[in-house]
């Protein structure tokens, strides 16, 4: 059990809070070598209430309801509006009280007790009680695949049990050894109970009423989102330092696809503060005014994705040369940031039980040509190998940052694969790949916890690589019922070197989410899974 003292602190947990939240590694928390947010000339100023802080995202998915949104951006929005259960110290990676005090689980992890604070509420005055939250999980459950992650951070839910308005049960089918880590998880936010009544639609549109430090103001489409700060907030997570209501009076996210204008627009002061400079720019930005902070998104890399179901993606040699035949450094050195890593696995290093598996994903063009050759892929005129009168190329459609994609196609080109990259909106993106009509995916998805892995992969859960049952899925199902650390970093890690010798996974890089802002702001930070987090922020007023 645990219990709530005031302030931030480490709680010590039992073995599955331990197991569930790991041991965050340090060198996943690093900065530029520029002023850091609270490092400037003035950091020795006291906080300053009010103000507007203006942040910069780069694409409006049409969503804002925590409990329904995958986008970074959206979830850059949507994280300040809902309090979690519980909460991830960005330190130490442990898990710690925010709106459940404490709790207790079952030794097999597949039943969770929570005890409630009574003083918290939803942005309208109801009280956070746990008829509350009970009302959150199943409206989470009913959403289905409408909450693409909520909904699978609750497979195996057989419900909620109250026994007094402060005391909650959560109980699972199966051991869900992940669970707790997904009570911190903006995706199992608290939105009030009115909000389940509302039609996912309504609650994207910003409709919903959430428990968190900020509420939605405003939406216009494709333009801005403006979040006000909840008058009477004080129910702090121990992973804050903060307490009491946040100190702006309004966050304003503006909508700026194109980089060049998001990178004048910080220069020239228009806006305060983005997580979206290109890597060509961030220099201009270290320093000079200006402050650029950086950590490392847990969870699975930025990676192609193989659909196997299609012709092309279901020769897994094709996959496993794909894979060898990119140079995951070349990728980092030429267009990412030098604070950037490759992917050394299909986690992240900073995601709790993370093993490096480099030489898995070492650059081999030889192997993969090789691989080619006895699959009877031959090389045409034009370079690009072809079999039974089929050309080996294939087409990814994303809406993220092109370039690390554009040396992907030039490495994979030099084996004989021809990669036709198709850059397109969000919404477009997410039609394609609803319709199934493609050989690869591509994204990443950050979680500080490594269940993202099963989650993704297994043909139990999302099967993003839409195959048939087999030895991995196995492997990632058992890790998600074992509750010894160790156990359960062997299976996570006999899992993902499965999954990169077989091509389901071919990782590319990992993500790090990099803070640019004006030396005026202060205290934006990173929460426990790198999302951001404004709940301490201030601004230097004038």
């Amino acid at each position: 059990m645990t219990s709530r003292t005031p302030g931030r602190r480490a709680v010590p947990l039992p073995s599955l809070a331990v197991l569930a939240s790991g041991a965050l590694l340090l060198g996943a928390c690093s900065s530029g070598s520029g002023t850091g947010p609270d490092e400037g000339a003035s950091a020795s100023s006291d906080p300053v209430a009010g103000g507007d802080l203006r942040f910069a995202i780069t694409v409006d998915s049409r969503c804002i309801d925590p409990q329904q949104v995958g986008n970074n951006d959206a979830i850059a929005v949507a994280r300040q509006t809902v309090a979690s259960l519980t909460a991830q110290d960005p330190d130490s990676g442990e898990i710690v009280p925010w709106l459940a005090e404490s709790w207790e689980v079952s030794d097999d992890a597949s039943s969770y007790t929570f005890h409630l604070r009574d003083d918290a509420t939803y942005a309208d005055g109801t009280p956070v009680d746990a008829e509350s939250v009970k009302t959150n999980f199943d409206a989470i459950v009913a959403l289905g695949a409408t909450a693409s992650l909520g909904s699978q951070y609750l497979v195996g839910y057989e419900g909620t049990t109250v026994t007094d308005a402060q005391t909650l049960t959560v109980d699972f089918a199966a051991p869900s050894a992940q669970f707790l880590q997904a009570s911190s998880t903006f995706s199992l936010g608290l939105l009030s109970p009115a909000s389940a009544d509302l039609t996912p639609e309504e609650r994207c549109a910003g409709d919903f009423v959430g428990s968190g430090p900020f509420s939605v103001q405003s939406y216009t489409q494709d333009q801005e989102i403006v979040l006000a700060k909840v008058p009477g907030y004080d129910w702090s997570s121990d992973a804050d330092e903060h307490t009491g209501e946040a100190y702006l009076d309004t966050v304003t996210f503006p909508v700026i696809p194109e980089s060049s204008v998001r990178s004048g627009s910080l220069a020239s002061g228009q806006i305060d503060a983005t997580a979206a400079i290109a890597a060509v720019d961030q220099p201009q930005f270290d320093g000079n005014g200006f402050w650029l902070e950086q950590r490392a998104n847990p969870g699975v890399t930025y990676q192609l994705f193989p659909k196997e179901s299609s012709p092309l993606a279901s020769d897994e040699a094709v996959r496993v040369a794909i894979s060898k035949g990119i140079d995951r450094q070349q990728i980092v050195d030429t267009v990412l940031t030098e604070r950037s890593e490759p992917a050394t696995a299909v986690l992240s290093h900073s995601t709790p039980l993370f093993e490096d598996l480099g030489d898995a994903l070492a650059y081999d063009p030889d192997g993969a040509e090789q691989l080619l050759d006895d699959a009877g892929w031959v090389v045409g005129d034009d370079g690009i190998r072809e079999k039974d009168g089929q050309r080996l190329s294939t087409t990814v459609t994303f809406w993220q940052d092109p370039a690390p994609l554009e040396l992907v196609q030039q490495q994979l080109r030099q084996i004989g694969v021809d990669l036709q990259l198709q850059h397109v909106e969000i919404a477009e993106s997410t039609a394609i790949k609803e319709s199934g009509d493609f050989d690869f995916d591509y994204y990443n998805l950050t979680r500080s916890d490594p269940d993202v892995l099963r989650l993704i992969f297994s043909a139990n859960a999302r099967n993003i690589n839409d195959r048939a049952a087999e030895e991995v899925d196995d492997l990632l199902d058992r890790s998600a019922a074992a509750t010894d650390p160790a156990e359960r970093g062997q299976l996570v890690t006999e899992a993902s070197r499965l999954l990169v010798e077989h091509g389901h996974a071919i990782p590319v890089y990992e993500l790090s989410t990099t803070i640019a802002a004006s030396d005026r702001v202060h205290g934006l930070t990173f929460e426990g899974s790198s999302r951001l987090d404004f709940y301490g922020a201030w601004v230097q007023q004038s």
